[in-house]
């Protein structure tokens, strides 16, 4: 099986192919231009021909709105013209799937993305010993939200946090905030998720969809609507 991952949740996002549940080949994006101007582009240097794709799989979010759109649409497009399934994956599972590598089963594991704002998006997972990027993997226990570090923490008050591993941009800018350190949680180094969104999408292809049931997972209501509402009420 063949799979074409795409992550645009952040600037330089990554894309990547993955053959038989194996990364053949992974790329961070170019951050000096938008994704509008790179896609499909950068998806065709990994040299697949279209009709070699089984399974389109990209990140469904959260992240960035316009980074979304470009990405599930673009994925989407390529998969109308081939006749082939769409995956949309969370980015916070997959991250968490890639820290979960460095736990034993049981642990806790939080995925944290920056969502600017002094707020992130996040998702609290506790590990399983089944194989990792396969549904099964993780037990989600706090659904994805968005909130202020402290906030996030505080809601989390019930779990020992002391020996959970924190992954994603989030997790690292505001460290200090999770209290890192040698006796407490650890901060998973930086990854690109298009390989591990392709193994998760290849490991799970039943959940693989047709194009148009593919939607972003937002978390927090655009910009737009915001304003709308702000608007309305005035």
């Amino acid at each position: 099986m063949r799979v074409l991952a795409l992550d645009s949740t952040t600037r330089s996002g990554s894309v990547a192919l993955v053959e038989n549940g194996l990364v053949i080949d992974e790329r961070e994006g170019d951050p000096s231009r938008t994704h509008g101007e790179r896609l499909p582009a950068e998806l065709a240097q990994l040299g697949a021909a279209w009709s070699s794709i089984d399974i389109f799989a990209v990140a469904s979010g959260p992240g960035s709105f316009t980074g979304l759109r470009i990405g599930i649409a673009t994925m989407q497009g390529l998969a109308l013209v081939t006749g082939r399934r769409v995956a949309g994956v969370s980015a916070l599972e997959a991250l968490a799937q890639i820290a979960s590598q460095r736990v034993e089963p049981g642990a806790l594991v939080a995925a944290w993305i920056d969502a600017q704002r002094g707020e992130v998006f996040s998702a609290l997972y506790r590990s399983t010993s089944a194989p990792v990027f396969t549904r099964e993997r993780l037990e989600e226990i706090q659904a994805p939200a968005v909130a202020d570090p402290v906030f996030t923490l505080r809601s989390w008050s019930q779990y020992d946090l002391r020996t959970a591993i924190f992954a994603g941009d989030g997790a690292a800018r505001y460290a200090s905030s999770i209290g890192a350190s040698e006796s407490g949680p650890r901060i998973a180094p930086p990854a690109l998720l298009a390989g591990a969104i392709g193994r998760m999408a290849a490991a799970s292809a039943d959940l693989a969809a047709s194009p148009s049931a593919i939607h972003p997972l937002y978390v927090r209501r655009p910009d737009a609507e915001l304003h709308r509402d702000h608007t309305q009420s005035r």
